[in-house]
């Protein structure tokens, strides 16, 4: 079975998502797979203490209500595969590639994110709090849509043309990258650290004012 395909926009930036119907998906237990791939799959409901994950192809499935106390997630080829109400915090997920991946209220606090690219990726209301992304790189379209990234940091990330819709951006850092084309416009920008390193990003006229609060707190400047 080949994942129908639908599409979810904020303003110019658009997803295709998979159109997953479950009465296509087969129950599992486990995530390995056999030979390392798993496909037309529905993994629910799992409480898990660790889940140790590596060099597997999960692809056209769906993972509701997981539950992990650890999670470690190594060299994953995700294509067409929907998380939603699962709670990963405590995450930590390297070396991987997502396409066409949907994650809806979904807990990743404290997550580790290294060296993953995404490619037509959704987050949407999910919280990222004190999460840190490293060289996370986005090569098609992307979009947070009402997630909390309170104090989460973007080390060295590419987040081109990725769009933030209705985030909670509270002293989340960015520390070096690229952001060109990077669509900020329907946040609070006010308490974002690291602003010198949004070069080029795209932002509504009255964020502005918030942008000055952000670059005058960064640079210890005091307005009297």
């Amino acid at each position: 079975m080949e994942g129908k395909t639908m599409e979810t926009a904020v303003r110019q930036t658009s997803v295709t998502l998979p159109d997953l119907d479950d009465a296509d998906l087969d129950e599992v237990d486990s995530l390995e797979g056999e030979h390392g791939k798993l496909r037309d799959f529905r993994y629910a409901d799992a409480s898990l203490r660790e889940l140790p994950l590596s060099g597997t192809q999960l692809m056209d499935g769906r993972i509701t209500g997981l539950t992990t106390q650890r999670a470690r997630l190594e060299e994953l080829r995700l294509h067409s595969v929907e998380f939603s109400d699962c709670d990963l915090s405590g995450l930590r997920w390297e070396d991987s590639k997502l396409s066409r991946v949907v994650f809806v209220d979904c807990k990743m606090l404290g997550a580790a994110w290294e060296n993953v690219t995404l490619d037509d990726v959704v987050f949407e209301r999910c919280k990222f709090d004190l999460a840190a992304f490293t060289h996370m790189r986005a090569i098609g379209a992307v979009i947070f849509s009402s997630c909390s990234l309170r104090e989460a940091r973007f080390s060295a990330a590419d987040l081109s043309d990725v769009a933030f819709d209705e985030c909670d951006l509270h002293l989340t850092e960015f520390d070096g990258g690229t952001y060109r084309g990077c669509d900020l416009r329907g946040n609070d920008l006010s308490g974002l650290r690291g602003v010198t390193a949004l070069k080029k990003i795209i932002v509504d006229r009255p964020q502005l004012q918030g942008l000055a609060e952000a670059f005058a707190a960064e640079l210890e400047i005091t307005v009297s």
